[in-house]
């Protein structure tokens, strides 16, 4: 009878440890520990670290993906993070609503490059894995590139991706 209890126990007290590691990098008042996932666009944020992960979050949870490329060695993608960063209306929406990819590299799915890979690109996919081709930036040749200056258009389109959402899936 000890025997089966002490195994029990142990039982018991390995599935705590496991469940308790699993939930120390998810916990919403935890930041994920991965510098490249941060990067500075808004450390507040849970950034998931692999597409496939943004892919499953967003479908289970029903929201839109927003997928961010970019490089740190990009002036233009290093003012746009300033923007991005200071925007309270953009950190508050992302929080909420979305699902959030941070890339520095660009991954196989050419869907996520529809006209290209360049930097800064920020990409929309809705829960079904549809990549929005029809919420884009101002720009005619980089169709999905935003710059400083268009924080207002990118916020706009953000609100977009979630109303089609709505009314669409």
């Amino acid at each position: 009878m000890p025997e089966t209890v002490l195994t029990w126990a142990s039982f018991v007290a390995a599935v705590f440890l496991i469940l308790q590691t699993g939930r120390a990098g998810r916990s919403p008042g935890l930041k994920p520990s991965c510098s490249y996932c941060l990067a500075g666009w808004g450390d507040q944020l849970i950034w998931v670290q692999t597409y496939e992960e943004a892919l499953y979050r967003s479908r289970s949870r029903n929201k839109p993906l927003m997928v961010l490329f970019h490089r740190e060695d990009c002036a233009q993608c290093q003012a746009l993070k300033q923007a991005f960063a200071k925007n309270k209306e953009i950190q508050m929406i992302l929080d909420k609503d979305f699902v959030v990819l941070n890339l520095m590299y660009e991954i196989t799915d050419d869907n996520l490059s529809p006209d290209g890979q360049y930097v800064p690109r920020i990409i929309f996919v809705d829960p079904s894995t549809t990549v929005r081709g029809d919420i884009i930036g101002p720009y005619s040749d980089r169709m999905y590139t935003y710059e400083p200056t268009d924080i207002d258009e990118l916020l706009k389109n953000m609100k977009k991706a979630k109303n089609l959402l709505e009314f669409e899936i």
